[in-house]
C-alpha cells in the first residue's frame, strides 16, 4: 500500500487478480465510502504502490512479473517504465511482486527491484544499476523439485512464478539517501552505505534463520543511520517460524525481537516503526496485527475489531497518525488517530485520568451522495466526524445513582416518558457513568457541553465542531437519532482556530488544545467572515429566545385549554363565577394567536395536500431556517439573508413580548382570581413531543 498527504489522504495498493487501485480514507459524503470512491490504477495482478510525495497525482503501480508504470491520476494517461537490459545481456528478472519505492529524499527519485537494484532521478524514464545482482544468481531450473530436475515436461513448472532468485523488499534510510537495504527470496540481505556503489550481503550474521529464507521485508530505520528491522517468512519451506529482527549497526549483529509473538501467529510478512515513536512497532503476520511499545522486547495482539488475518502490510500517515492495514482477503483497515497507542505507557496505564492531545480537526461541509443506491450498496464508515477525542481512565466513571424521588417521577409522568436512545446491546443496567466534556473559546467561554463514555481504558468520542445546539432534540427527534437519522437542531459550526477541550471523570480532570481548520476547498475573505459570523450571532441567540417562548406558550396553551373543558365536565358542580370563564375565554383567544405565531397545527395522517389558508412558517422554524442556510454556505450574508434577518428581528422581538405580558401579567392575573374562587390554579404543562425538522442533518455529527 501507499498514501499520500493530501486532505483527506488517499490509500493506493494492489487486490489479488483484481488490478491496483486507490481510494479516499475519508470522503465528504454523509453516507461513507463507497465503491464508486476507488478508481483502478493498473491491471493484471496488484501488487506494490508507491505515490510521489509531492505531487500525489502521480503513482508508481506494478503487475506481476516486473510491469511496473507511473500514471497520472488527473489525465488516467500512464506510461511503462520497465527497466529493460540491453541487447546481448541477460534478461533482467523480477519478482510476482516487485517492490517499487520513492525517496523519501528527493521524489523524482524511485527505487525498483529486480535482481539487481534500479534508481531513477527522473521518474523511471532512465534507470541506473546500483551495483551487480543482489541475488545468489541461482539457476532454478537446476533446483530439484521433490528430488527431480525440472524439464519440459513438468505441469505448472514452479507454480507459474516466472523468475528466481529476486529482490523481494528495499528501503531507503529516512536518514541518508546513502543507506539502502535490499532483501531477495533467496535469503540475502544486501546494505550499501554509499549509495549503491558497494555492498555487503549480512545474511549470514541474521540468527536462527534457515539459508536461503525468503525475506519478506527489512525496513530502514529513523533511529540510527545503521538501523533497521528485518523479517522472514519462510512457509515456502515448511517452515512457519516467526522471524523479526532489529540492527543499529548495518547487519552486524541482529537481534531478534519476538518475545511475546506466539508459533501459531505464523509467517512475519511485515513490520514498521512508528514515525515519531520509534520504539512503538507493528507486526504483521499470517494470523493477526501485535504491537510493541519497547522496540520489540515484547509483543501484544492489537486486536479492538480487528479480524485474525494476514497482515500483508502496514502503513502509517504521519500526518493524521492513522494506521493502515492492507489484509489478504479482508480488504483495507483503518485505526484513526493511532495517538492513545502511541502515547500509552507505565506513566498513562497508572494515572487516574489521561487525555491524549486531539489531532487538528477540519470543518468538512459533507453533502448527500445520492437519495437512493438499493440495498446492496457497500458502504464503509467515514472517520468520525470532527475531533476525535481519547482518553484513558484507569477506572471506570461510577454509574449515577437511580433517581427514585416522588416529585420527579410525576413529572415526568406528565411529560411522557421519552423514548430510549441507547444503541442497540446496551445493557439495561448501566454498569459505567459517564464524562463531562466541555469545549471553551480563547476568551474562556464555554461552548459546548458533552458526555462521552465512562468505561476502565482507553474511551473514545468526538466533538462535531459545533457549539451548543439553540434547541433540545424532541423525544421524537432523539429516536430518530438513535435509529440512524438526523433530525433534530444544532449549534453552528465555530470558527477556525484554537479550542480548549476539558474532561472531568469524578474528581479528576484533563484538558487539551485542538486546533480546528476551515474545510480545505473553502476560500472566504477576513471580512466576509466576519460578517457572516456576526450574523450568526446575532440569529443563535434568537433560536434559543424562539424555541424558549414556544415550549412557554405551548405549555400555557395545552394547560388553559385542559382546564376549561374540565370546568365544562364540572357543568353540574358549583357553577364557576362568570367573570372567571370570560377571563379565561378571552385569555384562551389570546393565547391561541400567539402561538400561532410558534406552532404550526399538525395535519392528519394522509393529508399531502396543502393547507387551506397559507400561513407563514412559524417563528423559530423560520430563525432555524436561516441559522441553517448560513451554516450550510461559507460566504459573507446575501442581500436576501440580510432582507430576511431585518424583517425576522422585530417580529421576534414583538412575539417574544407578548409570550412574556401572559406568562407573567395575564396568566398570573387569572390565577389570582381562581385561587380567590376556590379554584385549583392553571399550571402551564410541558409542550407534547413534536416531529423534527426533515431530512438532512448529518448524523455522524
Amino acid at each position: 500500500m501507499a498514501l499520500d498527504n493530501e486532505k483527506p489522504y488517499h490509500i493506493c495498493g494492489g487486490l489479488q487478480d483484481n488490478g491496483s487501485w486507490c481510494g479516499p480514507s475519508q470522503t465528504l459524503t454523509r453516507d461513507g465510502i463507497v465503491n464508486d470512491d476507488w478508481q483502478v490504477i493498473h491491471g493484471g495482478d496488484g501488487f506494490y504502490a508507491a505515490i510521489d510525495i509531492v505531487e500525489p497525482w502521480i503513482v508508481y503501480t506494478e503487475s506481476q512479473d516486473g510491469h511496473i508504470d507511473r500514471r497520472d491520476l488527473r489525465t488516467g494517461e500512464q506510461r511503462s517504465i520497465r527497466p529493460e537490459a540491453k541487447a546481448g545481456e541477460p534478461h533482467y528478472r523480477f519478482q510476482w511482486n516487485s517492490p517499487v519505492a520513492v525517496s523519501a529524499h528527493e521524489h523524482t527519485t524511485v527505487y525498483y527491484g529486480g535482481n539487481y537494484l534500479f534508481k531513477s532521478t527522473d521518474r523511471g524514464d532512465n534507470w541506473t544499476r546500483l551495483g551487480g545482482d543482489m541475488t545468489t544468481g541461482v539457476d532454478r531450473n537446476k533446483l530439484q523439485i521433490f528430488g527431480k530436475t525440472p524439464d519440459k515436461n513438468t505441469l505448472s513448472r514452479h507454480d507459474g512464478v516466472q523468475e528466481y532468485p529476486t529482490i523481494t523488499t528495499l528501503s531507503e534510510s529516512p536518514l541518508t539517501p546513502n543507506v539502502l537495504w535490499v532483501g531477495t527470496d533467496d535469503g540475502n540481505v544486501q546494505v550499501t552505505r554509499d549509495g549503491g556503489k558497494t555492498w555487503k550481503n549480512v545474511a549470514s550474521k541474521v540468527p536462527g534463520v534457515p539459508k536461503g529464507t525468503y525475506v519478506s521485508r527489512v525496513v530502514a530505520s529513523k533511529t540510527g543511520e545503521g538501523a533497521a528491522l528485518l523479517a522472514f517468512d519462510g512457509h515456502r519451506g515448511d517452515d512457519n517460524g516467526v522471524y523479526i529482527f532489529t540492527t543499529s549497526d548495518y547487519g552486524e549483529n541482529w537481534k531478534a525481537i519476538r518475545n511475546g509473538i506466539p508459533d501459531s501467529a505464523g509467517s512475519v510478512h511485515v513490520a514498521r516503526e512508528h514515525p515519531r515513536n520509534t520504539n512503538l512497532l507493528f507486526a504483521g503476520t499470517e494470523f493477526g496485527l501485535w504491537v510493541s511499545w519497547d522496540r520489540g522486547a515484547n509483543w501484544t495482539a492489537l486486536k479492538n475489531n480487528f479480524p485474525t488475518v494476514p497482515v500483508d502490510d502496514i502503513e502509517i500517515q504521519a500526518r493524521e497518525n492513522d494506521l493502515v492495514l492492507g489484509t489478504h482477503g479482508r480488504s483495507v483497515w483503518v485505526f484513526d488517530d493511532l495517538t492513545p497507542i502511541e502515547k500509552m505507557d507505565a506513566n498513562v496505564a497508572g494515572s487516574p485520568l489521561t487525555f491524549f492531545p486531539p489531532r487538528p480537526a477540519i470543518t468538512w461541509h459533507l453533502r448527500n451522495r445520492r437519495w437512493s443506491a438499493g440495498q446492496k450498496m457497500f458502504t464503509a464508515k467515514n472517520p468520525p466526524y470532527g475531533a476525535i477525542l481519547s482518553y484513558y481512565l484507569k477506572e471506570a466513571v461510577p454509574p449515577e445513582a437511580p433517581k427514585k424521588d416522588k416529585e420527579e417521577k410525576d413529572n415526568k409522568d406528565a411529560a411522557e416518558e421519552k423514548p430510549k436512545t441507547e444503541a442497540k446491546g446496551d445493557a439495561a443496567e448501566k454498569k459505567e457513568g459517564k464524562v463531562k466534556i466541555t469545549v471553551l473559546d480563547k476568551d474562556g467561554k464555554v461552548l459546548r457541553e458533552l458526555e462521552g463514555p465512562g468505561a476502565a481504558g482507553v474511551n473514545r468520542t468526538n466533538w462535531d465542531l459545533r457549539s451548543t445546539p439553540p434547541a433540545e432534540p424532541t423525544p421524537e427527534q432523539l429516536e430518530a437519532i438513535a435509529a440512524g437519522y438526523g433530525f433534530g437542531p444544532r449549534g453552528p459550526f465555530v470558527e477556525p482556530g484554537e479550542y480548549t477541550v476539558k474532561i472531568k471523570a469524578g474528581d479528576k480532570e484533563a484538558s487539551q488544545k485542538v486546533m480546528v481548520e476551515e474545510d480545505t476547498r473553502i476560500a472566504i475573505s477576513a471580512a466576509d467572515r466576519t460578517a457572516r459570523r456576526e450574523m450568526i450571532d446575532q440569529l443563535y441567540p434568537m433560536a434559543k429566545t424562539t424555541d424558549k417562548d414556544r415550549k412557554t406558550i405551548e405549555g400555557i396553551q395545552i394547560a388553559l385549554k385542559a382546564a376549561r373543558e374540565q370546568w365544562k365536565k364540572d357543568a353540574g358542580k358549583p357553577k364557576l363565577p362568570d367573570d372567571i370563564v370570560k377571563a379565561a375565554d378571552e385569555l384562551q383567544k389570546e393565547v391561541d394567536a400567539v402561538a400561532e405565531r410558534f406552532i404550526r397545527e399538525r395535519e392528519g395522517l394522509g393529508n399531502a395536500g396543502p393547507p387551506l389558508e397559507w400561513k407563514p412558517d412559524p417563528l423559530p422554524n423560520q430563525v432555524q431556517n436561516l441559522l441553517d442556510d448560513l451554516d450550510g454556505f461559507v460566504a459573507a450574508p446575501d442581500g436576501q439573508q440580510k432582507e430576511k434577518l431585518a424583517e425576522l428581528t422585530p417580529l421576534v422581538s414583538d412575539a417574544s413580548a407578548q409570550v412574556k405580558k401572559i406568562a407573567e401579567e395575564e396568566l398570573p392575573a387569572l390565577n389570582k382570581k381562581i385561587n380567590d374562587a376556590g379554584i385549583p390554579h392553571i399550571v402551564p404543562a410541558p409542550p407534547p413531543p413534536r416531529g423534527g425538522r426533515g431530512g438532512e442533518e448529518e448524523f455522524e455529527q
